[in-house]
């Protein structure tokens, strides 16, 4: 079980007492980055089997970005201001049970359920118990909140839904941002040959995680270099230099395309089938136990997390900015605590 056993005292800490409001990153309408803003906010109340935590870290993700924007999750949302954010690294203060498996004062590391709830860029944050894990003991809290949502998405697709093993050819576009990085060490872990894309500054780094083999997007087009893959994980799509389409050039007969970017590529399970190729989209699953896992192997470094940004919770608005600039290497975070 990922649950440890919680021993009595642990258990029966008293919760710290908390103030009825709380800072938070907050929109009032989709719109460009400007749109966010500082606000007071009453601290969210957690109900059932949800956890509160006290944040000390935000990561920001594209999904974040798009949200904001007026697509991604946006719909979803019924109350505005709205607070934005998934992942989260910090202390639990509230729990549903005295002898809850994260007691009062446990360092952990997860994913809220935005936009059902208030998101993570705040002081304080509603989590699902089943959403969370132990936070890595050998990670900061801001490399701990780089790794949830990216990283379990990246387990989805190369350990759950690729099913990488050696000997098998594994293609990853935009390997070097969030979801990429994570993706590569992972399918070189369990011991897939890994073709990554990325730019110029980032290949030397990409064979760093593993990759096998690198393509500079920027000088080469992959499809004239890489043939017979078993599978493709692109996390482009074609809103760019129709990277989806050409991928169907380099993937064998019966090979699997995993579609990640909602919209990206509408059609392309038809354009797939055509060409006698399996194909799937993917939507992160909030797995806590995936997450003690990842936990597991970050802690003994066999994988890693990079950080190339970090920001104050009041430079919410940069941060996105730079992450809309489309070239971060890794992941950006918000930094909520000093502690």
């Amino acid at each position: 079980m990922r649950f440890r056993s919680t021993r009595p005292e642990a258990a029966l800490q008293p919760a710290p007492a908390l103030p009825e409001t709380m800072r938070a990153v907050v929109f009032d309408a989709p719109g460009s980055a400007e749109v966010l803003r500082v606000a007071d906010v009453a601290v969210p109340t957690p109900v059932l089997s949800e956890v509160l935590v006290r944040v000390i870290a935000a990561g920001v993700n594209p999904i974040d970005a798009k949200t904001r924007a007026g697509r991604g999750m946006s719909a979803a949302i019924d109350a505005w201001p709205a607070v934005p954010g998934f992942d989260v690294s910090g202390v639990v203060v509230r729990t549903p049970f005295d002898a809850h498996p994260f007691p009062v004062g446990t360092e952990v590391y997860g994913m809220a359920a935005f936009p059902r709830t208030p998101g993570t860029s705040a002081e304080y944050a509603v989590v699902p118990t089943l959403s969370l894990a132990r936070k890595p003991a050998s990670l900061s809290h801001v490399e701990a909140a780089a790794v949830p949502l990216a990283a379990l998405t990246a387990w989805g697709l190369v350990v759950e839904t690729a099913l990488a093993h050696q000997w098998q050819r594994i293609l990853i576009h935009a390997g070097s941002g969030g979801v990429g990085h994570f993706a590569v060490q992972f399918a070189a872990y369990f011991g897939a040959h890994v073709i990554a894309t990325g730019s110029t500054r980032n290949l030397e780094w990409l064979r760093e995680l593993g990759a096998a083999e690198v393509v500079d997007y920027t000088a080469t087009r992959f499809e004239d270099v890489v043939h017979d893959v078993d599978v493709v994980i692109d996390l482009i799509g074609d809103v760019s230099d129709d990277t989806g389409t050409r991928s169907l050039e380099v993937l064998r007969p019966g090979g699997l395309l995993i579609e990640v970017p909602t919209g990206a590529w509408p059609g392309f399970r038809e354009a797939a089938a055509a060409r006698g190729i399996r194909s799937t989209d993917y939507k992160t699953i909030p797995d806590g136990g995936a997450l003690a896992t990842i936990a597991r192997l970050l802690d003994s470094g066999a994988v890693r997390v990079y950080v190339e940004h970090v920001f104050d919770l009041a430079d919410a608005a940069d941060a996105h900015v730079e992450l809309e600039r489309g070239h971060t290497r890794g992941k950006i975070v918000l930094c909520v605590s000093d502690d």
